[in-house]
């Protein structure tokens, strides 16, 4: 049996599980949430506690039990604690600012970089002198604040000789020696 999908996930107060036409609806006090069940993946349901059941033995079936655990264990933590990424900019000139829900990014090219991220999302940027900037991204959607750091990321992934770039606060980046005189 998989071990991540045999774990049971426990409620927290304020957050409802529903299960209808296989589709599994989680509100809670930060949100709203919703996935797609398939192959005859079951919730049980009692006390507080909720337990994913799946139909056979089979590895399409063991495989998708611990999808399905994970990911609605993701969406009761997601909705009642939330979820939060840093990005920090490394390198002589790099900016960040927001307005709203756009985020202006200054990354050493010829042009600004403004993105427009979705309502779910909420953003901060802090600058201090002496410092990098450093992006704040928080939302009760994991995959989707996963998603967009990524994006943020992908505009300048940090540089092995340097280690200019956009990199997630507490990365180690792997650096090279360069050029021996």
């Amino acid at each position: 049996m998989s071990r991540i999908g045999k774990s049971i996930i426990t409620i927290p107060s304020g957050v409802t599980v529903s299960e209808t036409n296989g589709v599994v609806t989680v509100k809670g006090p930060k949100g709203e949430l919703s996935q797609t069940l398939t192959d005859g993946i079951t919730l049980d349901q009692k006390d507080g506690e909720l337990t994913v059941n799946r139909p056979s033995e089979s590895k399409q079936h063991k495989a998708l039990h611990g999808l399905y655990r994970a990911l609605i264990h993701n969406m009761i933590v997601g909705t009642s604690e939330g979820f939060e990424k840093k990005l920090e900019l490394v390198g002589v000139g790099y900016r960040a600012s927001h307005t709203g829900q756009k985020l202006d990014l200054a990354l050493g090219f010829s042009h600004s970089i403004v993105l427009e991220l979705p309502t779910e999302v909420k953003i901060d940027t802090l600058t201090e002198k002496g410092k990098n900037p450093v992006i704040t991204l928080t939302s009760h959607d994991k995959q989707l604040i996963g998603m967009i750091a990524a994006k943020i990321r992908s505009f300048r992934k940090p540089e092995p000789y340097k280690g200019k770039g956009v990199r997630f606060v507490g990365e180690i980046v792997r650096r090279k020696a360069g050029k021996s005189a």
